[in-house]
Formats: structure tokens, sequence, C-alpha cells
């Protein structure tokens, strides 16, 4: 049988007799057989085609970037990365792809300027590196 096994410590499960460990029973839990489910709007489990387009959009907009294994950083204005953002979604949808997150973090500071290079190259001149 597969199961998970949750320490009774854990607090997840604070009813049934007091025994150090509980079983609870899930038959397919850890199936390696399982496929992965698509992403979500697509109907595969890869969107590089979709990244490299969104990419394509972003050089295009002339919005300072770096892609990265997890997403893209952009710097510029305001409105213009928004509208990047925008944009990005727009191109997406017209492939045809009905759903589409988006996870955006968002830094500003008044009291100097610095862009992402500058934050990147201070951390590597404190480890020595530059």
């Amino acid at each position: 049988m597969n199961g998970l096994i949750v320490p009774r410590s854990s607090g997840l499960l604070d009813s049934g007799p007091l025994r150090p460990e509980v079983m609870i029973s899930s038959p397919r839990l850890y199936d390696a057989t399982l496929p992965s489910p698509p992403s979500i709007g697509t109907a595969s489990p890869s969107v590089s085609a979709q990244i490299a387009d969104v990419q394509r959009l972003i050089e295009k907009s002339g919005v300072k970037y770096v892609m990265h294994s997890a997403g893209t950083t952009l710097e510029g204005p305001w409105d213009k990365v928004h509208q990047v953002i925008g944009q990005a979604h727009t191109i997406l949808h017209e492939q045809g792809i009905v759903r589409i997150q988006t996870d955006i973090r968002v830094g500003s500071r008044t009291d100097k300027e610095q862009s992402f290079d500058d934050k990147v190259n201070k951390i590597r001149q404190l480890l020595g590196k530059e």
C-alpha cells in the first residue's frame, strides 16, 4: 500500500489514537507512472516556445532585462514595464493560451538610482569576484 507517514508531532493530525505516526492511505500518492500535468492554459508541460516569444517582445521593447531560470527581471519606467507585461499576456492569448499567471515583484527607491546590475555587482565586490 502506498501512503504518507505524518509524524504525530507535526500537528497535521490532531485526532485518533496517540501513536508516534499515523498512516494516511492514498493509492497513487507517490506513483511514478503518473504523468506531469500540463502547464496552466497549455496542452504541454513545456512553455519554452512561449517564453522565447515573450523574450523577443521584451528585446524589441527596449526595456532593460535579464532572463534567468526562474523568470525575467525587467527594469525601466513603471508605465513601460507594465505595458510590456500586458503585451506579453496579449501575444500569448493570441496564441490560444486561455489562462496565464504572472508573478510580479516591484521595487522602487527614491534615495538614489540603483540598477539590478548595481545590486549584483555590489555582492560580487563583497565576494571578491570583481
